[in-house]
């Protein structure tokens, strides 16, 4: 057995190590060149930095503290401290009021389960105010050290509504202020219908035209949710078009041929204006007033008759 030596090849050279690349600071001199760019030295910076950080903590300090109930226990605490020592709702003055009823206001302005003044929710009462009908705005302030000020702006009465066989006083928007009876409602239009009180400002409108009428107006009744049939102290009884445009050229010829020829008062019982080709009288019949009456009536017929052809002509 022959002995055999196996060589083995020789192991490459190994490539000498490359030395390590520096590291550039490309970031770091850019953010240096934008602080220097800055119109503030770099220590304000700093200080600025410092209080945006302690303002942040203490936002969120403040929101955990009202998270976990914190804020209000203090809140509470500090309400009764501020009661215990004498600063307590104990009067309530209403400077404003004339027509409602002032009892009705220390009912709400007195409602408060906590009477310490720091806990008076003075919004809340505002609030509340505002549902009752007569009140149109209120403010609601402190005077120390135990009484309310409650300045109330109260609203107008311009028309009693019936609908439903129930009379209720609103103002000039049609809000219902609070309900009457026959005997105690006042000397004002009445408007009558379903949504009449909503067209109160519709109603005022349409007079508007025509203000020698208004002082005769006794009530207006809105027809149908569409037009107007309007009401005479002296008794008649005048059907408007719809539309407000077509209702006020009526209401204004009707005023013009009025005071030409007075028509109210002389025993009419209508006028019907809504077809704008022809203005239909209503007499009353024989019997139902006086023969001179009558005679009236029918004398204010032929005038309005006359009127009309001296038009065609």
């Amino acid at each position: 057995m022959s002995n055999t030596r196996i060589k083995r090849g020789s192991s490459p050279p190994r490539r000498p190590a490359r030395a390590p690349k520096k590291r550039r600071k490309v970031q770091t001199s850019r953010l240096n060149a934008v602080i220097n760019a800055l119109p503030i030295s770099p220590q304000r910076l700093q200080k600025v930095a410092n209080w945006t950080i302690a303002i942040s903590l203490f936002a969120v300090a403040g929101l955990a503290a009202h998270a976990t109930g914190v804020t209000a226990k203090f809140h509470e605490e500090w309400a009764q401290a501020v009661g215990r020592a004498g600063f307590q709702v104990k009067k309530v003055e209403v400077v404003g009021a004339d027509r409602i009823d002032r009892l009705k206001v220390y009912d709400i302005a007195l409602a408060q389960k906590d009477r310490s003044m720091a806990a008076v929710d003075l919004d809340g009462v505002r609030g509340d105010l505002m549902r009752y009908g007569w009140i149109k705005d209120a403010r609601v302030s402190r005077r120390l050290p135990d009484t309310l000020v409650v300045d109330i702006v109260e609203r107008t009465p311009a028309a009693i509504w019936q609908h439903n066989n129930r009379l209720s006083l609103i103002d000039d928007k049609g809000v219902v202020l609070e309900p009457v009876t026959v005997a105690t409602m006042p000397d004002l239009p009445l408007v009558i219908g379903p949504k009449a009180n909503q067209r109160s400002q519709d109603l005022d409108r349409l007079l508007a035209e025509a203000s020698s009428l208004k002082e005769l107006l006794a009530g207006a009744t809105w027809v149908g949710n569409r037009r107007w049939d309007l009401r005479f102290r002296s008794g008649e009884t005048l059907s408007l078009p719809e539309g407000e445009g077509e209702a006020k050229a009526a209401l204004a010829k009707f005023a013009h041929m009025d005071g030409a020829n007075r028509l109210l008062g002389r025993g009419i019982l209508r006028f019907d204006m809504r077809d704008p080709n022809r203005f239909v009288l209503r007499l009353p019949h024989e019997g139902q007033v006086a023969p001179a009456k009558l005679d009236e009536a029918r004398a204010a017929v032929d005038a309005v008759a006359d009127v009309a052809a001296a038009e065609k002509g």
